[in-house]
């Protein structure tokens, strides 16, 4: 990709042309993809109403949209559509519920919803996700086409297994501009055969990706569940007629394993597959560890070879989805794989190409780790640094008036970071801020950026912290991106909405564009700006988090594991004793790792039982206990 389309790309257009007319006068802009452009850079160099050194005094809730479910994908926006006979800047939201909403950007005013079919209740009795899992991925919005891409996760009727749905859905009536398909795909395993994508085993979370007129998603796995059967994927399809490209990426080729655990999944915690116009870009999760055979002993090698098994790493991909161009992976790819610290457990940023730099990116890992990487030749870090917390989450990304590049990190507190290029390429520590409260659920959470980038002191970093009260609710921050004495100053905080389901992190990326900032969460999208009213919590969701039927279901943290028995410690502070020889068999446990919190599920328990108790799951959960849920 050129410099002029690298541009265009930044400032959320297909072209320069398209770039240079929304700048003129502050004309509204577009907010088209996950972070918004394919460098996932989460910055929006045209916000001329929201600015740091003139932060509004009376900025606050202009309207609160109501949602038939929780929302996990990043709201997007086109300005100056005609729906119904009248001009509106029309803001989308996608449910859980499988819906998918056209809405009126200054009111709420539902404008256009649709409904893509009934969505799966919790897949595979995997609770780190909503109740329902529909529609998770942030879509892709292609103007030229008139047309919003999206996937629907859509229970099978009578019994059939659920699918996944490719819509390309007209902008204006969101109804199908060509009929949708099911996401289906075979890839060749090194010794020949054929594997097949089974939608059962598969969570399709990270946001979309469209590029040269192709749609691109990638698979993971629900759980780590069914590991024999889930394996990371990364499939295309034409945008003009949905047609799949003739071939796919499968990140576990190797046809055996000792103990039938593949995964490598794309999930990223939502974050989107990123590209700078020549390749894609993303991360992959565990593979490779015989928990499920023996908890205490894993392979004494790795498995991974770049080539046939990739991961724990940032892969690299030439757009036919046919050739690997690159990959990274940290030195201790066997002891992310036996702790299940998984590096694509967050996405990785591009930095937009300058001027005598090479190209780089970022990603933190779950073991806090920031690699700052040379794109064009992934092979080492060029820089790395310990931070104190693991990363749920994924980079941001602006360039000041200085000129200087900044990464911005969130893996528990929010960082900014200077990109040298002198007398090396390296990372500089700027700025630490802690006013974001550490939340129960997994450590980190989602940013953007709004700036005038033609004007120095307008740099606004934009984050919404997971929730970490009771009841759960999720809070919009806006600093300064400007640091004081080593922190960054915090401009407003303000309640955003409700999460009851703590057991799936709330991975919510707030949208800024036009003088206003769009945060959707549990059934509900709040807008912000300028003239708003103040931010009051609403009345906390009931929530009812009870199993059906004659089971129980117990919390703990792993203390030890012995042949077929574990042993939990309560919330009460008891240990619990449990045989996980069931759950290991029907692949309906996580990877069991001393220290971390599990939610074990199994037949009605007597606790005056002196004998283990049979676990049907053993699922992880977060580390805060006010994040797990209730015992019964």
């Amino acid at each position: 990709m050129n410099r002029t389309n690298r541009l265009a790309g930044l400032l959320g257009c297909s072209s320069l042309l398209c770039a240079v007319g929304l700048a003129w006068a502050g004309a509204p802009i577009a907010v088209i993809t996950y972070h918004y452009d394919t460098f996932r850079t989460g910055w929006n160099t045209q916000e001329y109403t929201l600015s740091a050194s003139g932060f509004p005094a009376n900025f606050g809730v202009l309207a609160t949209v109501a949602l038939d479910d929780q929302v996990d994908a990043q709201p997007l926006l086109v300005p100056g559509e005609t729906i119904a006979g009248a001009v509106h800047n029309v803001v989308y939201v996608v449910t859980e519920n499988n819906s998918v909403y056209a809405l009126d950007a200054a009111s709420g005013a539902i404008l256009v919803h649709v409904n893509l079919g009934p969505p799966v209740p919790t897949p595979l009795g995997c609770n780190n996700n909503a109740a329902n899992v529909g529609i998770t991925s942030t879509p892709v919005i292609d103007t030229s086409l008139g047309r919003i891409f999206v996937i629907a996760y859509v229970n099978g009727a009578s019994g059939a297994p659920p699918s996944y749905q490719l819509h390309a859905l007209n902008l204006l009536t969101l109804a199908d501009a060509v009929p949708p398909v099911t996401v289906a795909a075979t890839h060749t395993l090194t010794n020949g055969s054929a594997f097949t994508f089974n939608a059962t085993y598969q969570r399709q979370r990270p946001a979309l990706l469209e590029l040269n007129s192709t749609i691109y998603a990638g698979f993971g796995s629900f759980c780590d569940f069914s590991a024999s059967q889930s394996r990371g994927w990364v499939m295309g399809w034409s945008a003009s007629n949905l047609t799949p490209l003739a071939g796919n990426q499968l990140n576990d080729t190797q046809a055996s394993s000792a103990t039938d655990f593949f995964l490598t999944s794309v999930w990223m915690s939502g974050y989107g597959l990123a590209s700078d116009g020549t390749n894609i870009y993303f991360s992959t999760g565990n593979s490779d560890c015989n928990w499920l055979v023996n908890p205490e002993v894993c392979p004494p090698e790795s498995t991974w070879n770049a080539v046939t098994h990739v991961q724990e790493s940032v892969v690299s991909i030439e757009p036919s989805l046919t050739k690997l161009a690159g990959v990274f992976a940290p030195s201790n790819v066997l002891e992310l794989d036996e702790n299940d610290l998984d590096l694509g457990a967050a996405g990785v940023v591009v930095l937009p190409l300058l001027r005598g730099s090479p190209e780089l990116g970022a990603i933190v890992s779950k073991d806090g780790r920031l690699f700052l990487l040379n794109l064009g030749s992934l092979t080492t870090a060029l820089d790395t640094y310990q931070l104190g917390n693991g990363c749920w989450c994924g980079p941001s990304y602006y360039r000041g008036a200085d000129g200087i590049q900044r990464i911005i990190t969130s893996a528990g507190s929010l960082q900014t970071w200077q990109v040298s290029q002198s007398p090396s390429t390296a990372l500089v520590a700027e700025s630490t801020t802690s006013t974001i409260p550490a939340s129960e659920q997994d450590p980190g959470f989602f940013t953007s950026v709004s700036s005038d980038w033609r004007n120095a002191g307008t740099a606004i970093i934009w984050a919404v912290g997971r929730p970490s009260t009771s009841p759960p609710v999720v809070t919009l921050y806006a600093f300064s991106a400007t640091p004081v004495n080593g922190t960054l100053p915090l401009l407003y905080s303000g309640y955003a909405g409700q999460w009851p389901n703590t057991g799936g992190n709330a991975n919510i990326v707030p949208m800024v564009a036009n003088g206003r900032v769009y945060v959707a969460a549990y059934q509900t999208l709040t807008i912000f700006g300028p003239g708003g009213a103040p931010a009051v919590a609403a009345p906390a969701v009931a929530v009812n988090d009870k199993l059906a039927g004659p089971v129980s279901r117990v919390t703990g943290t792993l203390q030890s594991v012995k042949g077929s028995t574990l042993t939990l410690l309560t919330r009460s502070g008891t240990n619990l004793r449990v045989d996980d020889s069931a759950a290991i068999a029907n692949e309906r446990a996580a990877g069991l790792v001393v220290g971390q919190a599990y939610t074990v599920i199994g037949p009605k328990r007597d606790p005056a039982a002196t004998s283990s108790w049979r676990a049907t799951s053993i699922i992880r959960a977060k580390p805060g206990q006010g994040a797990w849920p209730s015992d019964q």
